[in-house]
């Protein structure tokens, strides 16, 4: 069994930040990669920042310069900070851990049950 808890998300206004935490937990041999994705109404899921075990990240045209992605190896926990929001950063946004949970086992990717980010006014 793999869990992933997020937290952080809220309501912000426009200018603002927030910092989004996923913490996996369970049974991990090791994980690859962490990232973050968002689904805003009547669109489709899009990744917002990844990164990689050897600390490669990848961003979205839309966040780069505003939003920054970190992982903490002992915890199992990436972090996403998110400044200067924009109206259009409204969406849920999801976790997403790439991980083995055995030595001799293909690598699963899980999701977390996402948490919901508003920019309003």
């Amino acid at each position: 069994q793999v869990q992933l808890v997020e937290s952080g998300g809220g309501l912000v206004q426009p200018g603002g930040s927030l910092r989004l935490s996923c913490a996996a937990s369970g049974t991990i041999f090791s994980i690859n990669g962490m990232g973050w994705y968002r689904q805003a109404p009547g669109k489709q899921r899009e990744l917002v920042a990844r990164i990689d075990t050897g600390a490669s990240t990848k961003y979205a045209d839309s966040v780069k310069g505003r939003f920054t992605i970190s992982r903490d190896y002992a915890k199992n926990t990436v972090y996403l900070q998110m400044n200067s929001l924009k109206l259009e950063d409204t969406a849920v946004y999801y976790c997403n851990v790439d991980l083995r949970q055995y030595r001799m086992v293909a690598v699963g990717s899980y999701w977390g049950q996402g948490t919901q980010v508003t920019v309003s006014s």
